[in-house]
């Protein structure tokens, strides 16, 4: 059940993708090109999914959840372009094919992650929303932000870069994934909150914590897999973590303290969520996906 509705999803935000770079004039054919390499070439679409099971969950319709679920995987596409850069990870393959600046070269890849972040923003500021949500458009866009800059992804990428090469201890390390990759998990799950009129504070605050383990447990299964995973199967070479010398869960920890590590956060996701007045069955289901998932 919850493959059929990751697939859903999956479908759901790539024709709401396709849509957005369809109606985007053609000024420079190769941009746009690289744009669309880089968010439709696939992926696990985990953002999304959570933008969609948070907000139906609270009764927000699909529909209204599209393009708020594109305008998420705008960001993420443009971190990964920017990450794979020469200047950063150094990698030559996502999701079993190549980096946007090997299939194409470096200055396009600069502006196609530009170019997605911007958008982004741009579709959380036109998109239609329920009359009863119009407030929350504001926060919504404050919470993306927050997640993709300096406060989120930008500042844990500086850590990580920072960081490798040397030993840290476990507390800048987790916080170090809490920016780079919890962030934007995190904000995935507000915005389907904000998706909707009758989300109770408390209620938000239990999703947002959720949203924090899950998202540090994502990671650190990352982080294992790098080490037990093979290339077909992560998309990208299995090792390259451990041949950059970046610091992980794995080689602080060792594989069965970092496999610890995500039980715990899986367990602590459940208790967040576990009284909450909704069918949280996707949610959970999704929080068990990720420790035990191979790719």
């Amino acid at each position: 059940m919850l493959q059929t509705a990751i697939s859903h999803y999956q479908q759901r935000v790539n024709h709401s993708l396709e849509s957005q770079l369809a109606a985007l004039p053609v000024t420079d054919p190769k941009l746009l090109e690289a744009m669309r390499y880089a968010s439709l070439l696939g992926g696990k679409r985990v953002r999304p999914f959570l933008v969609y099971a948070t907000g139906t969950m609270l009764g927000a319709t699909e529909q209204s959840l599209d393009p708020i679920a594109a305008a998420v995987e705008c960001i993420h596409a443009y971190s990964l372009i920017h990450d794979d850069l020469p200047a950063m990870d150094n990698d030559d393959l996502r999701r079993g094919q190549p980096t946007v600046h090997i299939a194409f070269d470096d200055a396009t890849a600069i502006l196609a992650g530009d170019a997605l972040q911007t958008m982004a923003f741009e579709i959380l500021a036109n998109c239609p929303l329920p009359v009863e949500v119009e407030h929350n458009r504001i926060a919504m866009i404050r919470v993306l932000a927050k997640a993709s800059g300096y406060l989120g992804m930008c500042g844990g990428q500086a850590i990580d870069l920072a960081s490798t090469g040397k030993r840290i201890e476990q507390q800048e390390l987790t916080r170090l994934h809490q920016l780079k990759t919890g962030a934007l998990i995190r904000a995935s799950v507000e915005l389907g909150a904000l998706a909707t009129a009758q989300c109770a504070v408390e209620h938000y605050q239990s999703l947002t914590e959720y949203a924090e383990k899950i998202g540090l447990a994502f990671q650190v299964q990352d982080d294992v897999l790098d080490i037990t995973g093979n290339t077909e199967q992560l998309g990208k070479p299995q090792g390259s973590d451990l041949a950059a010398d970046k610091s992980t869960y794995p080689s602080l920890l060792g594989l069965d303290g970092a496999r610890d590590v995500a039980q715990n956060l899986y367990q602590d996701a459940l208790t967040a969520i576990a009284k909450l007045p909704y069918n949280s069955e996707q949610l959970e289901g999704f929080a068990r996906y990720i420790i035990e998932r191979d790719q």
